[in-house]
């Protein structure tokens, strides 16, 4: 079986000359989206569609993607909504101490006392760092910032990081 990785959300048209705004969920826009390179288009209840890049280029906060065969707006309209993945045979090899979102979510987290305190449910992405979004049984979910001085050891093999949680990061404390 495939296995498939997001990569974007496809969340408007732009201009008409087909181009679609994409809200990216990759560190690697340029290469994902470099001109000839096979994206494929997931949408409800529908196929998968494979799409051969035409064009990209940045604008905002969006990466703008124009598809090969989809010369104007009427034939991209329909693709909105879509995620927008690729396979795992084009996904690179990472440098050590660095980690694709799929294999972070999921993963137990333990705190410095040896408890477990959940789950990696979500990445977020809002600036200098990423966040880990932790759902806990009975509480609010954790937010735990991606640094050093927080996350100590993230160990695949076993399926779980190790964090040190400094004092106020968490306002249940008891």
């Amino acid at each position: 079986m495939i296995e498939y990785f997001n990569v974007g959300k496809i969340v408007n048209t732009q201009g008409i000359k087909g181009e679609v705004r994409v809200i990216s969920v990759t560190d690697f826009a340029d290469q994902r989206y470099k001109p000839g390179n096979v994206l494929h288009l997931f949408q409800d209840k529908k196929a998968p569609i494979s799409l051969t890049i035409r064009s990209h280029r940045k604008h905002k906060n969006f990466d703008i993607l124009a598809f090969e065969d989809h010369p104007n707006i009427n034939d991209v309209e329909k693709y909105r909504d879509g995620i927008l993945k690729v396979t795992a045979d084009v996904l690179t090899e990472l440098p050590e101490n660095e980690y694709y979102y799929h294999q972070i979510v999921g993963l137990k987290v333990i705190d410095e006392n040896g408890r477990e305190m959940g789950k990696i449910k979500e990445i977020l992405s809002p600036g200098a760092n990423d966040v880990w979004v932790v759902q806990r049984q009975g509480k609010k979910d954790a937010l735990i910032p991606y640094i050093e001085s927080v996350v100590k050891v993230i160990d695949l093999e076993k399926g779980q990081v190790s964090v040190e949680i400094p004092e106020g990061l968490l306002d249940d404390e008891n």
